[in-house]
């Protein structure tokens, strides 16, 4: 596995909802975020603790032992956040045929995650954003799934998407790295739904923030692997979808 890393194709604050909607995809560094999102990094540290506890993934159809995640559901509309009663996580078979078609019970987030007022920010800003992209009004409800990820190396290989590239079945898709060490690999890759054309990259600094038009693009981090005694990669991924949670 080659440890090139390529730099993210950093979008400025300015110009990234015009990238987004005209390319499907969009990468804002952190810098750009108290801009984009009305959050710092600092403000969004305070939210590094909760990945030191994760349980591990029990539905790996691969026997794999290397993903841990927690999960949480939310609605929002306008400035209001609801964090709903907690689900199973299910998605179509058209959509992920390693694991969809089962309802997938993960371990919820911790409450005093979701207590930070730095958490009702980002939800809230990924929220308008999803509007702005989709032409909805600004009180349109949007119901969001939150993952927690850890994928570590304790067999030698982890493996981020073992379903390979895919969609997710919603509107927009925000993968943030929260923190990677001791590891090589984990690249981002974003290709075109329906053509040719695709963007390869790694994000290196956390916080770093990918966002996705799921209808439009489909995406991948390929396996990490150890260059250290211990190595992990740990990230957030939201989605928001109109109309409702997914479910069998």
């Amino acid at each position: 596995m080659s440890s090139m890393m390529f730099e993210p194709p950093y979008a400025s604050a300015e110009a990234f909802s015009e990238e987004l909607r005209s390319d499907g995809h969009t990468v804002l560094a952190p810098t750009s975020l108290p801009a984009a999102i009305g959050l710092s990094s600092s403000e969004l540290d305070r939210l590094k603790p909760f990945w030191q506890d994760l349980p591990a993934d029990a539905y790996l159809r691969d026997g794999g032992r290397y993903r841990f995640r927690r999960h949480a559901c939310f609605v929002a509309e306008g400035s209001q956040l609801t964090q709903a009663p907690h689900r199973a996580h299910w998605q179509p078979l058209d959509y992920n045929a390693l694991h969809g078609g089962i309802d997938r019970w993960f371990a919820p987030m911790e409450p005093a995650m979701l207590a930070d007022p730095a958490w009702s920010t980002l939800l809230l800003s990924l929220a308008r954003i999803t509007s702005a992209l989709k032409g909805k009004p600004a009180d349109q409800a949007w119901f969001i799934e939150a993952h927690q990820f850890r994928i570590d190396t304790t067999d030698g290989i982890g493996r981020p998407t073992p379903e390979g590239a895919h969609r997710d079945g919603v509107d927009l898709v925000a993968v943030m790295l929260v923190d990677r060490q001791g590891i090589k690999g984990g690249e981002s890759r974003v290709f075109e739904a329906q053509g040719p054309q695709g963007q390869r990259f790694t994000m290196g600094a956390p916080w770093t923030l990918l966002l996705l038009d799921d209808e439009r693009v489909i995406h991948e981090t390929t396996p990490i692997q150890p260059v250290a005694e211990r190595g992990w990669r740990d990230t957030l991924v939201i989605t928001l979808r109109a109309g409702g949670f997914q479910s069998s």
